[in-house]
């Protein structure tokens, strides 16, 4: 009998081995096709047009061929891979990378990224799936104006959909039963069938790609003023803003002095000179082509110059038909208030809401005051941003042309300083809007305003000491806002003019939050 009872129990060691052999197999499976370009081509992989290739050096150790992203001032060089997944299973993204600014993730998800990879280096990180989940994007890209990037060995660890064709070999040795198998089995406690998932994070990660609004903007947005006159920045067709630029105010629309309230907009003279010729037609084009790269586009009213008033209910309402018609005519995504010479707070709120009535929950509504606006909750645009709250996108700060301020803890603060714009932005985030709606406006380069420009890295710090109390000033806020909106920078023309070392830095920075 005992015999026959361990011969029982070595037999079912043993078959316990091989599924415990076939279990660590299957969650151990390269998902992705064409995972390290062997095939000498993107076969698998889906890359933004032109950016994409299969080179032979540099490549990982140990393989031929290597993907190369060719990143450039208007395009990340994405490449990207639909994968069939399992509902609530944990997967392992993987890879090894060269070059500035690599990212690597799942869209919607997951991801992680290297500001720096002069040799191979591997990047990682893990996910859980959702409820009803079947299928992930992977992707990987580099950064504009960073140049090339290389990635090989790529993998995507666990289970297959039940639609996924991936063949590629298991990292784990053959699932065949055998006597090692059933030997290293027996030296220890058997395997349950839920062994395999013990390498589950703790946590499903959270996405940075996707707001939390339906604008369709990500989590931290990054936007800029695209002018539409000349003023010694480097003159841009709408098409040629890079696609780092998730938001993108047209600057300006004018008063309609025909029509109280109402505004009108049409390509500047100027502008269309200094380019060779530039159409409303093809500016309209061009408004599509942002569209088609996931980039948003609204209408800016008002500036410095701008004679724009909204004092009456009759304004009110001619400024909504007329921005809504405006909308229409080039596909604007929707306004951007920035009247800087007094903004009525009951008229302008009506009109906002008019327009949102016309327009839908998709309209994108941005604010641009001056920090004299803002810095107290009396102040008019900050009266205005909390009318309106419900329907506001983001308001954007001009951290510049200022001079000294107060900040949330009643000191006093200079411009051009990390301490400055934390301490302002403070007020606006313990003032009543929600962080997602507060946002840091900047200059460009130190051309591109009269006062208040700071290093992008500094802009960056403040970002990180509002959202996470870490590479703070002097000024260190006694809470943390992880939803911070974002940047903006005056302008996009002058960003270029100065190598887009905005985009570069806090654009990078901003995709990278999580």
């Amino acid at each position: 009998m005992r015999i026959a009872i361990a011969a029982t129990t070595a037999a079912a060691l043993a078959v316990g081995g091989a599924i415990f052999a076939a279990q660590a197999q299957a969650a151990s499976t390269n998902l992705l096709a064409n995972p390290s370009f062997g095939t000498g081509t993107l076969s698998g992989w889906t890359c933004d047009a032109g950016t994409g290739s299969v080179v032979t050096s540099p490549v990982y150790t140990g393989d031929t061929y290597a993907l190369a992203g060719a990143a450039n001032n208007s395009d990340d060089a994405q490449c990207t891979q639909t994968v069939s997944v399992q509902p609530n299973t944990a997967y392992t993204l993987s890879g090894e990378f060269e070059g500035n600014y690599v990212y690597l993730g799942i869209t919607g998800g997951a991801d992680t990224w290297t500001p720096s990879a002069s040799t191979w280096t591997a990047l990682s990180t893990s996910f859980t799936t959702g409820a009803s989940q079947t299928s992930v994007t992977v992707y990987t890209h580099g950064w504009y104006a960073q140049g090339t990037y290389y990635a090989d060995n790529l993998a995507l660890t666990g289970p297959a959909g039940a639609g996924s064709s991936a063949s590629a070999s298991p990292t784990t040795a053959s699932a065949s039963p055998s006597a090692s198998a059933s030997a290293s089995a027996s030296a220890s406690a058997s395997p349950s069938a839920s062994a395999s998932k013990s390498a589950s994070p703790s946590a499903s990660p959270t996405s940075t790609s996707t707001g939390t609004s339906s604008s369709g903007l990500p989590k931290h947005v990054l936007a800029g003023y695209w002018q539409d006159f000349t003023n010694g920045a480097e003159a841009l067709t709408l098409a040629q803003v890079p696609q780092g630029y998730n938001l993108v105010d047209v600057a300006f629309a004018s008063a309609d002095s025909a029509n109280d309230g109402g505004v009108t907009f049409s390509i500047d003279s100027g502008l269309s000179t200094a380019l060779g010729g530039y159409t409303a037609a093809q500016f309209t084009s061009d408004v599509a082509t942002l569209h088609s790269r996931g980039q948003k586009v609204i209408l800016s009213v008002g500036g410095q110059n701008g004679t724009i008033t909204i004092g009456s209910s009759t304004a009110a309402t001619n400024f909504a038909n007329s921005v809504y018609a405006l909308m229409k005519q080039y596909g604007f995504d929707g306004v951007d208030i920035d009247l800087e010479n007094g903004v009525n707070v009951t008229y302008t709120a009506q009109a906002l809401q008019d327009l949102s009535a016309l327009a839908g929950s998709s309209l994108i509504i941005t604010l641009a005051p001056q920090t004299i606006d803002v810095y107290t909750t009396s102040g008019d645009y900050f009266q205005l941003a909390l009318d309106i709250k419900s329907i506001l996108t983001i308001s954007y700060t001009q951290y510049y042309n200022s001079g000294s301020m107060n900040g949330c803890d009643g000191n006093v603060y200079s411009e051009s300083t990390e301490n400055f714009m934390t301490a302002l932005a403070c007020t606006e985030l313990q003032g009543g809007l929600n962080p997602s709606q507060v946002g840091l406006g900047l200059p460009a380069s130190s051309s591109a305003a009269g006062s208040g420009y700071v290093a992008p890295s500094v802009v960056d710090n403040a970002l990180d000491c509002l959202a996470s109390g870490t590479n703070c000033g002097s000024f260190v806020p006694t809470a943390k806002w992880p939803g911070i909106g974002g940047a903006m920078d005056w302008s996009i023309n002058w960003d270029a003019s100065n190598g887009y070392a905005f985009l570069n830095t806090v654009g990078a920075h901003l995709a990278a939050m999580s």
